[in-house]
This record gives C-alpha cells, sequence and structure tokens, in this order.
C-alpha cells in the first residue's frame, strides 16, 4: 500500500512562479495545491491540511507576512516564504512571525526542493527517549510524546523546529554543541551557515522555559562556538542519597 502523498499549498499571485514551483515538486511526488491570494491560503489550509505552505511575501491586499500571522493562530504548519527582497530585517521579521524558512528569488528548483525536503523533515519527530516525560528538575520537564515542555506544572507547546532543536541539546546535556553541528542536525546539512536561524530559535526557546531569558539557566552560550545544556543528569546522579550496604 502506498503511503500517503505530502501535500504542499503554494501560494504566489504570479502565475508563472506558481507553475515552475508546481511542477518542480510533483517531479519529487508531492501533491500541490494553488492559492493567489493571503485569504485563499487561510481557506485552503483550513480545509486541505496541507503539510507544508510555501507562501510569497509580495501579494496584493493581504501580503504574506499578515497572512503569516493569521496563519499562526489557527495553525502550527510548516512555512516557507518566498521574497524577492534579500535584507536582514525581511528576513528576522518573518522568522519572528513564525516562518520556517526564507527563500529569495529567484532561486534555482534543486536548492528549492533541498529546502522543501529540510522543512518537511523537520516536522518529523526524533525517537522518543526511553523517558516519556524527562524531569530536568523540579521547575522543568519535557514530555517527548506531546513535545511540550511543563513549566512550574503548566504545560508549553513547542514548534517542530523548537522540540527538535531542544532534544538535540537535552541529548549532548553537560558538552557544547557547535553551531554547524546544530544547524545540521536540526535544520540540514544545507544550512550550516545560517547562524541567525539558530539563534532566533534559542531565542524562543529560552522565553518557554528559562526564569529569565536574558540570564539562562538552561540552555548556555559559548560564544562562538555554540550551545549546552545544563548538565542535569549529573546533578540528579550528585542528588541521589547513596545507596546503603546491604
Amino acid at each position: 500500500m502506498n503511503s500517503r502523498r505530502e501535500i504542499i499549498l503554494v501560494v504566489d499571485d504570479e502565475p508563472r512562479m506558481t507553475k515552475f514551483i508546481r511542477m518542480n515538486l510533483e517531479l519529487e511526488g508531492y501533491e500541490v495545491i494553488e492559492a493567489h491570494n493571503g485569504l485563499e491560503a487561510l481557506e485552503k489550509t483550513r480545509t486541505n491540511l496541507p503539510d507544508l505552505v510555501v507562501l510569497d511575501v509580495m501579494m496584493p491586499e493581504l501580503d504574506g507576512f499578515e497572512t503569516l500571522e493569521m496563519l499562526r493562530e489557527v495553525s502550527s504548519v510548516p512555512v516557507i516564504m518566498l521574497t524577492v527582497r534579500a535584507d536582514e530585517e525581511d528576513k528576522v521579521r518573518g522568522l519572528e512571525l513564525g516562518a520556517d524558512d526564507y527563500v529569495t528569488k529567484p532561486f534555482g528548483a534543486r536548492e528549492f526542493v533541498s529546502r522543501v525536503k529540510a522543512v518537511l523533515r523537520r516536522t518529523q519527530s526524533p525517537a522518543t527517549p526511553d523517558e516519556a516525560i524527562l524531569e530536568i528538575d523540579d521547575r522543568l520537564a519535557v514530555d517527548f510524546n506531546s513535545r511540550e515542555v511543563i513549566v512550574e506544572g503548566e504545560r508549553i507547546d513547542l514548534r517542530p523546529t523548537e522540540f527538535r532543536l531542544l532534544y538535540h541539546l537535552i541529548e549532548n546535556a553537560g558538552w557544547v554543541v557547535p553551531y554547524e553541528t546544530l544547524l545540521a542536525r536540526v535544520w540540514g546539512y544545507e544550512y550550516r551557515e545560517e547562524i541567525q536561524y539558530l539563534r532566533l530559535y534559542v531565542t524562543y526557546l529560552r522565553q518557554k522555559i528559562e526564569i529569565n531569558p536574558s540570564e539562562p539557566h538552561y540552555i548556555l552560550t559559548e560564544r562562538g562556538v555554540g550551545y549546552q545544556f545544563i548538565d542535569f543528569r549529573q546533578k540528579q546522579q550528585e542528588d541521589s542519597p547513596p545507596k546503603e550496604d546491604v
């Protein structure tokens, strides 16, 4: 029995661009649906439940940023933004609104398909550790089944990329994981130079789990090298009472 084809919603008001993207995605076996403005995109996201949305920034009436902001109120579907502008401010704005990636026009088919595959790969859960719920300390726990953190008893959802980043940091607790390694494992090999992505998502995680994000306790920065999650396992061993001899 064939597995379900992944559905990609392409939102662009330029017919030639939509045709180019559709052709290359269908060659890779994806099912492609189209929308030509923001409102149509919101409706098709609700009715078709796509696995990924490719969203152009420059559209009439409702631009890509406005569409993304409204989309994030109702859905966590991965989004790749398309734009003709390559400046850092636009890129950061899209990522802060909840985009998962950003591709600048014009782009080649191979680069674009590679990024689509990388974003879809990030939505898949890493292997679940032995503990379904891992207690870091008496304040913080991670539920690997539901992709939530439990902070002082309150459950907080994690977006797929946030979850993968936290997973890899916890897997290497006590060790500094280089920027390039985290980018390759969480985003994909082709993202090793995108340090801005990593910094933003570390900020998002800190805002969700730290008491004071500006003075982090759990996710520590090794400036110019990478990030480290506290060595909670060692601390748990030190806090455990010694076993009595039988």
